[in-house]
Parts: C-alpha cells; sequence; structure tokens
C-alpha cells in the first residue's frame, strides 16, 4: 500500500526496512482489507487449471498460500519478493498452516527464473514498483511457458482512489517533508494509465492484452483505522519517526478525514483498480506475428 515512488535500490532499502516491517505486523489487517483481491486471483488460477503458479511481489503470502491450498498436490504456488521480512513471515506462515507453497527472497525484474517454468503469473498489488518495467516483464515473459496466463490486480489513479490518498491529503500541511508524487515512477499507483500499462506488456512480448477497470468495496475494522494510518503508507512511514507532538497532531487531523469511511464498527471504501490479463505466446507465433507486421 506504500504509495512513495523510488529508484529499485530504493525500493529494495524501503521493504526491507520500516516498510516491510509495517506490512508483517499489520499482515492479518491487509490480509483482510485484500482478501477480495486475493479472491479474484484464485478464481482465475481455477478457471485456467493451473499448475505451475509464481506470485509475483508476494508481500507476507497471503495470495500465494490462497493459490496453493487450491492447487493442493497437483501443482505448486511459489512467492517472490525484494523484502526480507515479508518472505521470512511468509515462510514461517507456510509452515504454520501446513501449505506446500515456496517463496523466493528476490527481484522478479531480474531473477534468474528457470525458463517457461510456469503456467500462470500472478499479482495483487506487487508489479507496480519495478524500475524498469519492460525488463521485468520481459524477464516474466521468459519465465512463462508457451501460453502461459498472466493475470494481475493494480490501482488505477490517485483521483479514483480518494480513501488510499486521505492521510497524505490531511496530513500535508502537518508533514512539510511529506514525499510528493511522480506519475509513472515507481509506486501504488504508477499504472493508473491504462495505455501505459498496455504498452509495457506489449513490449514485453505478451499477447492478447486485455485490461478491464474493477470497483471492488473493502472494508476493514475500525478499531484498526488508527494502526492502518499510523503504520502504512507515507504518512505511517513519517510517523514512526515523528516526536510525539507532531504524531498526535497528525493522528487527530487524519482520523477526523476517514470519518465519511466510518460506518459502525466498520470503515468502507471502494477500491478502483485495473484487472490485468495477457498471455505468453508460443514462440512459432510470435515469430509469425512478427513476420506479419
Amino acid at each position: 500500500m506504500s504509495v512513495t515512488n523510488h529508484t529499485d535500490n530504493e525500493q529494495a532499502t524501503l521493504w526491507n526496512g520500516l516498510a516491510g516491517r509495517a506490512w508483517v505486523e499489520a499482515q492479518e489487517l491487509l490480509d483482510q482489507m485484500f482478501e477480495p483481491f486475493a479472491d479474484l486471483l484464485v478464481e482465475a488460477v481455477s478457471a485456467r487449471s493451473a499448475g505451475q503458479v509464481l506470485d509475483v511481489g508476494c508481500g507476507t503470502g497471503g495470495t500465494t498460500l490462497a493459490v496453493a491450498r487450491v492447487l493442493g498436490a497437483n501443482g505448486r504456488c511459489v512467492g517472490i519478493d525484494i523484502s526480507d521480512p515479508m518472505i521470512a513471515a511468509a515462510r514461517a506462515r507456510a509452515e504454520r498452516e501446513n501449505v506446500p507453497a515456496s517463496f523466493i527472497r528476490e527481484n522478479a525484474q531480474i531473477h534468474a527464473f528457470e525458463p517457461a517454468s510456469f503456467d500462470m503469473i500472478i499479482s495483487r498489488f506487487g508489479v507496480m514498483f519495478f524500475d524498469d518495467p519492460v525488463r521485468a516483464f520481459t524477464n516474466l515473459r521468459r519465465a512463462a511457458k508457451d501460453d502461459a496466463e498472466l493475470r494481475f490486480i493494480a490501482w488505477r489513479s490517485a483521483a479514483e482512489n480518494p480513501f488510499m490518498t486521505t492521510a497524505e491529503r490531511a496530513a500535508a500541511p502537518l508533514l512539510p517533508n511529506l514525499p510528493a508524487r511522480r506519475p509513472d515512477a515507481p509506486g501504488q499507483f504508477a499504472f493508473a494509465d491504462r495505455r501505459r500499462v498496455h504498452n509495457i506488456l506489449e513490449e514485453s512480448g505478451w499477447a492478447e492484452i486485455d485490461i478491464q477497470p474493477i470497483d471492488v468495496a473493502c472494508a476493514l475494522p475500525e478499531k484498526e483505522l488508527i494502526r492502518y494510518l499510523t503504520r502504512l503508507g507515507p504518512v505511517g512511514m513519517i510517523l514512526q519517526q515523528a516526536d510525539d507532538r507532531t504524531r498526535t497532531e497528525v493522528i487527530k487531523t487524519v482520523r477526523a478525514a476517514f470519518e465519511p469511511y466510518v460506518h459502525g464498527a466498520l470503515v468502507r471504501y471502494t477500491a478502483a483498480c485495473w484487472m490485468v490479463g495477457a498471455r505468453a505466446p508460443s514462440a512459432k507465433a510470435a515469430l509469425k506475428e512478427g513476420t506479419s507486421t
């Protein structure tokens, strides 16, 4: 859920530091908030009858484990993420829950996957952080078998997701060092532009690209709202190191800004996202398409 923008090295530092630890600590809350998206990807895997699945940017493994449960002994699901603390948490969960999923602590943009080893590649909010998206999706294309399916969910624009930007908008007057957004840079809304996403996938060698808007109702317990806004996102990152006076003032201001989303014991919001699908063409099909153009 981080909305900060960084180069690849900065991403590694971020997700192996404060952000990664915050996600581990908030794992149950985040899995609850994003469960509808994990369900959509599990349905896609089931419909595809995939056997070898790669989950990119798997975080603490919620989606990876859900897919692995569905595959059972008939397949395998591998999660990959750049974050040491999150991969450690994912492995511990798999062992604790006795789920046969495996995890790789690597950068999916450059990791040397075994070629043509997956018949489906999925991601829940994990592909918007590459510093070179074309290189990343080209690398994932090499890891895909012929006719493998790519299916991922990414956020649409910040303007379409006011809940996700409530904290920073409210806190901006109080936090002059709050990082500004840079369009198309690595971050939560890097894939807001539908045409850009299409061009990235096309240039990376993917075919039959399909990008559809989805609006998904999400919720979290109201009692978890303060923990959410003080631990996650750019405001949460700053508050973890702020002095007590600043922290108290920001929490009061930001909590009030979330009031329109509070409905009794629940905080409700709509997540505006893209459901993106594509296919890895066979070498013969790719050659034919190249010849025809």
